[in-house]
């Protein structure tokens, strides 16, 4: 089946990109990604080196690009292992007078910060982490907005060498608890108050309470200006205005396998691991995803809409090594006030600040579409060259709404990846065509393959996500005990020494994909496995769903599909609707994919970061107790679930 094209690069966009120049330089044209992707994974030591040196990362290589291990092919390859870097210097790069970050709010408040301006109070940060005894590895953790203060703690703290992690504050106490208590922070980054959706949140005595469960803690350092004595415990609180003292900013550069970041995965399925990532394969992979393809340009201007928590966070920062703007954003996407709905907010941002790039992801889509919010009829966005987005499958219609509501011509990237990678498995570029409902190429450097149940590699049929060849931005351990052994047991037990992601995906002829979802919560009646994003693609063309989650029920030996609605308002599901749902996920996807019990819900559970939790509704409906409900935004939601065999299903 073809793929039908929604938009194609000008041939002066394309031959103006550094993926276009990057391709040239290795002696491939436009139309050779293929053959340039299958030499990037063959000459891993090569084509690494290639792109440390075409985006000009700060450091000494060394003299050894690769080392391989055939006794260990992925979990123990090496790359650049005499190199010596440091991640601070290389974002914190450019002339000082350059206009490096914009920070902004829902309210509208605007603040400007210059090269020159971000690095003395980087420099002040790291002096006040030195003063406290913060060693290199030492971690350093943040439970901040999404502010200037979250990103000069991590800058100041990778100045130094010391392993940065965080949290947002709308996250549950226990779930933060779970996370960075894991890491015995020396100094933690917090803020004693936050404002979301114009209501301001008193976080004083969470802080007061995280801070009873951490153990070796040096400090806490408060970033905004409270009085000290609402604290409950008494400890050595410092306020950041306060904290360390004018000083020259220093790098002390490091081995490329040396920590920068631990992130968190999700957290559904029990305790969130803490994954350490390394100092070089965080700057190796983004800036391969941000210049080659993400075509991130110098004084282009680029926002995520995400939390400091999300891999995304951390993603978008390292665009400042790109001499990029980064534009930080602090608050709601979307404000509702007496059932009116105000989606405006982003896109005013991209307005105002002649944005070239902007992230979002499905669910927010989603509800623009609800909204009939319509960028394209009321905000100047012609700078915007690119529309991202992550944390779910983008659904094919939706592909449709970009292109009839925001913006006619511009690139959209659908991107894939993880936390457990801090990098993307597939992304987007600017040779190539952007295809409905898929992701547009594999990474450079990315061994990306689809796997059947006999594990061989296939082109065409949904399988396996798998990465065979190894890649700088693997994780170096799961930081505590048995770190090692429990890393290698979730991403290498199914296959040995073949990374194992997790998703069920598919690969086109053209060298696209498509992401049906977890593998964890693949459908799998009478023994043929269903994506669940089929049936939310087909659901997401109904004005009357506002919401809906898919999952499986055990019964006789098989399952049956369950769907649950979150009907919108003003409509009702009734018989007539459940039947035209049946009948179009029949026609549109297969009759197994028709669900055997459709009911009407109140609210669908999601993570923090705006993820479907399809696994907690099943453990409800089964009597079983969810593991880990702290990593769930709107728990509250889910006892409905557990009484659904006593409702009435359509």
């Amino acid at each position: 089946m073809t793929s039908e094209i929604m938009w194609n690069p000008k041939k002066s966009l394309m031959e103006s990109s550094a993926l276009y120049k990057f391709s040239k330089n290795l002696g491939f044209d436009s139309e050779s990604y293929e053959a340039l992707h299958a030499w990037s994974v063959k000459n891993k030591g090569s084509f690494w080196k290639a792109i440390w040196d075409f985006t000009d990362v700060i450091g000494d290589p060394g003299t050894i690009n690769f080392v391989s291990n055939p006794d260990a092919l992925m979990t123990g390859a090496q790359f650049f292992p005499e190199a010596k870097l440091n991640l601070a210097e290389n974002l914190l790069r450019g002339k000082n007078n350059f206009l490096a970050v914009v920070e902004t709010d829902e309210s509208g408040n605007r603040q400007e910060f210059s090269m020159g301006e971000l690095k003395a109070m980087v420099a002040k940060v790291a002096e006040g982490l030195r003063g406290l005894g913060v060693k290199p590895g030492d971690r350093v953790a943040a439970i901040l907005p999404n502010r200037i203060e979250a990103l000069i703690s991590l800058l100041a703290s990778a100045s130094i060498g010391a392993i940065w992690t965080s949290c947002s504050p709308d996250f549950g106490t226990k779930g933060i608890i779970d996370r960075i208590g894991q890491t015995t922070p020396k100094v933690l980054f917090s803020t004693s108050t936050y404002i979301y959706n114009s209501k301001e949140h008193d976080f004083s005595s969470r802080v007061s309470e995280i801070v009873s469960y951490l153990k070796n803690l040096y400090a806490v350092v408060i970033v905004d200006d409270i009085n000290i004595n609402k604290f409950e415990v008494d400890y050595s609180y410092i306020l950041f205005e306060n904290f360390g003292k004018k000083s020259k900013l220093k790098f002390t550069k490091f081995p490329f396998s040396h920590p920068s970041y631990i992130l968190y995965t999700s957290g559904t399925t029990g305790a969130p691991k803490a994954i350490v990532h390394s100092i070089g394969g965080t700057i190796l992979q983004h800036f391969k995803e941000h210049k080659l393809h993400n075509d991130l340009r110098p004084n282009d201007r680029i926002m995520w809409y995400t939390n400091i928590a999300w891999m995304m966070y951390h993603w978008v920062v390292s665009s400042l090594g790109c001499n990029a703007t980064l534009v930080l954003y602090d608050g709601v996407p979307i404000t509702k006030k007496n059932n009116n709905f105000d989606g405006s907010l982003l896109w005013k941002v991209a307005d105002k600040e002649k944005l070239t790039h902007l992230g979002i992801s499905p669910k927010y889509i989603s509800t623009l579409e609800d909204i009939n919010e319509h960028p394209i009829n009321k905000y100047n966005i012609n700078s915007l060259r690119w529309l991202l987005a992550a944390g779910s499958p983008v659904a094919p219609s939706q592909f449709d709404w970009i292109y009839k509501y925001i913006k006619k011509d511009i690139g959209f990237a659908s991107i894939s990846g993880g936390s457990e990678v801090l990098a993307c498995f597939m992304l987007g570029s600017p040779l190539h065509p952007v295809r409905r409902g898929e992701l547009t190429v594999k990474g450079l450097g990315m061994s990306v393959e689809i796997f059947n149940s006999n594990d061989d590699s296939v082109i065409g049929v949904p399988g396996e996500l798998v990465c065979t060849e190894p890649f700088p931005s693997m994780p170096i351990t799961f930081w505590g005990k048995d770190g090692d052994a429990r890393y290698k047991k979730t991403y290498f037990e199914e296959r040995k020494e073949i990374w194992t992601h997790g998703d069920l995906a598919e690969l086109k002829p053209h060298g696209s994909g498509v992401i049906y979802g977890r593998t964890d919560n693949t459908l799998n009646p009478g023994g043929v496995r269903i994506g669940t994003a089929e049936i939310y693609n087909i659901c997401e063309l109904f004005t009357e769903i506002e919401d809906c989650l898919v999952f499986s029920n055990q019964i006789n030996n098989d399952e049956e599909i369950i769907l649950c609605l979150k009907i919108s308002q003003n409509n009702k599901l009734d018989n007539t609707l459940s039947k035209i749902i049946r009948s179009r996920i029949r026609e549109n996807a297969s009759p197994r994919h028709v669900p055997r019990k459709i009911y009407e819900v109140t609210d669908i559970p999601y993570t923090m970061n705006g993820k479907r939790v399809e696994g907690a509704a099943k453990w409800m409906l089964a009597g079983k107790k969810v593991p880990n409900l702290s990593s769930i935004s709107n728990p509250e939601c889910l006892k409905q679930y557990a009484k659904l065999n006593n409702k009435k299903a359509l």
